[in-house]
């Protein structure tokens, strides 16, 4: 039996790039982290933001969190 909780998590972040792969993001570029494609959603927004839903264990893992 599930608990029910979700184990994604929603992030606004600024991109720095991205590729066919892998996204670069944080809200320092000397500290910009890649995150795979296949691990993650991603909603552009206005002013280079993006919306990023990932699992927790891989934003725990980026130090996102």
């Amino acid at each position: 039996m599930t608990s029910g909780r979700s184990d994604l998590i929603d992030l606004t972040l600024a991109l720095h790039a991205i590729t066919g792969k892998a996204v670069s993001e944080t809200g320092d570029d000397s500290k910009a982290v890649w995150v795979p494609l296949s691990e993650c959603e991603m909603v552009k927004k206005p002013g280079g933001m993006v919306v990023v839903t990932m699992p927790e264990w891989l934003a725990l893992s980026k130090g996102f969190i």
